[in-house]
């Protein structure tokens, strides 16, 4: 299968929270979109693994992505190293995006900023064709992304551009209310963290429309680059 974007995310819930509105406007369009977790949160203070793993698979049914996989790289403890960037090659390889998205390259998480850098180099060394990686018993192609995009997280990160995603805040709010174990429940005798509160809730609307505000657009999406974003005429920017 050929994809035109990549998301992955260190945690199952990374890619919803942060770039679901953009997937599901990019599903709407037309393109075929694929989620990567790269662990399975499994040290996430409210829930389980086994919860997280159910979530993350309505979340993948809401947005209409064309699969969802895990590497079950340890939680917190996933290094940038051969063996780590060897598994997310292999999935680059498989899938051929042109486009990935993953993490903000600094968050309070530390798994979000070495989760960005980890894809970033992955996908630069997938294009190298001296390295070689196997799948399924077969040797496979290199293939390197046009693009890293990288969303924001918790910091308000000044975005180098936005999406509008006007008209799929309500797919995006959707697909985060799938980990019901991990967000608001005025009911759930879990502990509270960062993200359980109902301002943290709320801060996913109010940033997309403080994002919209800025392009005089409803809603919409920020992301970092790592090189110039180029167009070819100024009137391909809106």
């Amino acid at each position: 299968m050929k994809l035109d974007i990549l998301a992955v995310g260190a945690h199952p819930d990374d890619v919803e929270l942060s770039c679901s509105g953009t997937i599901a406007k990019e599903i709407a369009n037309g393109k075929k979109v694929g989620i990567l977790d790269l662990t399975r949160g499994e040290l996430g203070t409210r829930g389980s693994a086994e919860i997280r793993d159910a979530e993350a698979a309505a979340a993948a049914d809401i947005l209409g992505v064309e699969f969802r996989e895990n590497l079950e790289f340890s939680d917190a403890f996933f290094q940038n190293n051969t063996a780590h960037q060897m598994e997310i090659m292999k999935v680059i390889r498989k899938y051929k995006p042109e486009i990935v998205l993953c993490n903000a390259i600094e968050d309070r998480h530390i798994d979000h900023g070495k989760a960005a850098k980890l894809v970033s180099d992955s996908c630069f060394l997938s294009g190298l064709r001296k390295i070689e990686t196997i799948l399924d018993g077969e040797s496979q192609d290199p293939w390197r992304p046009k693009h890293v995009f990288h969303y924001i997280q918790w910091k308000n990160i000044k975005p180098d551009f936005v999406v509008d995603i006007t008209g799929f805040l309500d797919k995006k709010l959707e697909s985060v209310l799938a980990y019901r174990s991990q967000f608001f429940d005025e009911n759930s005798k879990e502990p509270e963290t960062p993200i359980s509160s109902s301002n943290f809730l709320d801060s996913i609307t109010y940033r997309a429309q403080d994002m919209g505000r800025l392009i005089n657009t409803e809603h919409a999406e920020g992301y970092n680059v790592e090189r110039y974003v180029a167009v070819n005429s100024v009137f391909d920017l809106i």
